[in-house]
């Protein structure tokens, strides 16, 4: 595995544990509330699709006050229809619960149905022995029913399998294939891995600028890791022109999250003289603020 690849599966196994993609709000529009009564006598007729957005609703606060009995309680009902959503989402409350076993169990019923995120979160309990025996050839499986559907994570967990050989035969050049496609959804932990392959020509041609390409992506989602590497990038003028003001400032946004940033941060500085030293935290303020326009941007689209 390269220097700059990480543990990538924490961050999977996090994404598992996000019920929904979106939160509960203090207050609750005329929309949310009637949206949720319309749902509320379809689910009370035994409609599953119904069932389920009414869990969800209970789940997240979505026109009614949040409840994790009544959630539970209409998700099970669709779930127990063979609703493969349900399936998932009650997978991912069990999940939260820590309930592994039972959550294995509801991701692999909706999984089988072809349901591309229970593929990828069965493909993540596999591989990390969640619920269930540690398994990656099974994860591997799994992984790519889901990558095959265009599941971003999926194919960003994927590339990772055939860049580490676990699972499946190590195959560089298949991990790229893997990261570009999820890395081109906007996956930041595949621009990072994929931006790490062109840095060292692991299964393509070594293209430093390239590196520094999907690197700035994933650093403008705030990954302070990306963030870091971009400052060391313009720290000694690789892939990019050399900049210890801009590596000033990508080592101080990374700084908020990332000890080793930090340190780096702290070596520029002792050669940088004061004014460069000023500059470099007003550039850092204007970088965050673009990161952080971004990052609502994308969040919006949601």
């Amino acid at each position: 595995m390269n220097l700059l690849a990480r543990p990538w599966l924490s961050a999977a196994l996090l994404a598992v544990l996000i019920f929904m993609p979106w939160s509960a709000s203090a207050g609750m529009s005329p929309e949310e509330v009637k949206f949720f009564e319309l749902r509320k006598a379809k689910a009370d007729q035994g409609d599953a699709e119904a069932q389920n957005s009414l869990g969800v609703c209970y789940a997240t606060g979505k026109g009614v006050a949040k409840n994790e009995v009544e959630a539970a309680k209409w998700l099970h009902k669709a779930a127990e229809q063979g609703y493969a959503k349900a399936q998932s989402n009650l997978a991912t409350s069990y999940s939260a619960a820590g309930d592994r076993l039972e959550a294995f169990k509801w991701y692999r019923k909706a999984a089988e149905q072809g349901y591309a995120k229970a593929q990828y979160n069965l493909g993540v309990y596999y591989d990390n022995g969640l619920g269930v025996a540690k398994n990656q050839v099974e994860a591997v499986k799994w992984y790519r029913k889901a990558a095959e559907q265009g599941y971003a994570n999926a194919q960003s967990n994927l590339g990772a399998c055939y860049e580490k050989g676990e699972g499946v035969a190590k195959d560089e050049v298949e991990a790229v294939k893997w990261y570009r496609k999820a890395a081109e959804q906007g996956d930041s932990e595949a621009q990072f891995n994929l931006g790490s392959c062109f840095y060292f020509g692991g299964g393509v041609t070594k293209d430093l600028v390239e590196a520094v390409s999907w690197w700035r992506k994933s650093a403008y989602q705030g990954d302070a890791d990306a963030q870091s590497i971009l400052g060391k990038c313009y720290d000694k003028g690789e892939g990019v022109a050399k900049d210890q003001v801009e590596a000033y400032a990508y080592y101080n946004i990374a700084g908020i999250k990332s000890e080793d940033a930090r340190t780096l941060r702290g070596l520029l500085e002792k050669d940088l003289p004061t004014d460069a030293v000023l500059r470099g935290q007003q550039r850092s303020k204007e970088l965050q603020k673009e990161i952080e326009a971004i990052i609502a941007a994308k969040k919006a689209e949601k």
